[in-house]
């Protein structure tokens, strides 16, 4: 029922919903008037926001949030997508990944995209960190800046071993990494580490609201899927896609010289 209803939110109360699952515990111990200073948004939209997750009000809104059983796992949202369309249909799948695109787009800060795409090209070193599922995005994103010929590693996904690879990290360089609904551990060791070393930090995210101390210099927001929905990775990868290609265009001759480069190097060696 709460999925139907998100569906139909304005784009100022689809913010507080996200400030409300992301970031429970602050919102639970905030007045009306704290939520809308924090939020940028008016207490009438709050109250309103309230009335359409069918509460009488605020407080109301609290209070259920407060009861609301937190933590669902993997299996739990594969379940409840199952469920939602009473069994898979590719056709129904296929039109998720639409409306993915289309939320992506209707939240796309075009500003930041373009920082995006500058920073990569301007940055002296690029560092990828990923994690979990996003590892593979991290993978497909340091294939196609490798291609381009730009200098690129990996930064290792856990462990001691994510301080190995930020330590190569310094000021004039880009460090991306992946922060969809929340942020992990690794990823505020990263925050950490860049404001003190001056290196500029690129994330992908899921959340229209982000804690100033959870924010990257350059935010790139993807919609995945609702919190208790299978979370799919199309627009993430498309967000990537098309910084490559943007990224592509910029560099020009250079970039395309370098992708002829390796269509030779294979055509030479397979012939051999």
């Amino acid at each position: 029922m709460e999925a139907d209803i998100t569906k139909r939110l304005t784009k100022s109360e689809k913010r507080i919903h996200d400030f409300i699952e992301t970031s429970t515990d602050e919102f639970l111990f905030m007045t009306i008037g704290q939520a809308s200073d924090t939020l940028k948004i008016s207490e009438a939209t709050i109250s309103r926001y309230a009335r359409h997750m069918g509460y009488q009000d605020f407080k109301e809104l609290k209070s259920a949030v407060l009861k609301k059983k937190s933590g669902r796992g993997a299996a739990r949202k594969l379940a409840g997508t199952l469920m939602k369309d009473q069994g898979f249909h590719m056709e129904n799948w296929l039109d998720f990944q639409k409306k993915c695109l289309e939320k992506t787009w209707e939240h796309l800060d075009m500003e930041a995209f373009l920082q995006g795409k500058e920073a990569l090209r301007n940055a002296g070193r690029i560092l990828i960190h990923g994690k979990n599922a996003s590892a593979a995005l991290g993978e497909l994103l340091f294939f196609r800046l490798r291609r381009l010929g730009l200098p690129v590693m990996q930064i290792p996904s856990g462990g001691s071993e994510v301080l190995e690879g930020l330590v190569h990290a310094s000021k004039g360089d880009l460090v991306i990494f992946f922060a969809f609904s929340k942020i992990s551990r690794e990823a505020k060791v990263i925050l950490d580490y860049a404001r003190t070393t001056g290196c500029r930090t690129l994330a992908f995210t899921g959340r229209t609201y982000i804690p100033p101390e959870e924010r990257a210099d350059i935010n790139l927001y993807v919609y995945r899927g609702e919190e208790d929905e299978y979370h799919s990775m199309t627009s993430a990868a498309a967000m990537i896609d098309g910084l490559v290609i943007a990224l592509t265009e910029d560099l020009g001759q250079l970039g395309t010289e370098r992708l002829i480069c390796l269509q030779k190097l294979k055509k030479q060696y397979q012939e051999k």
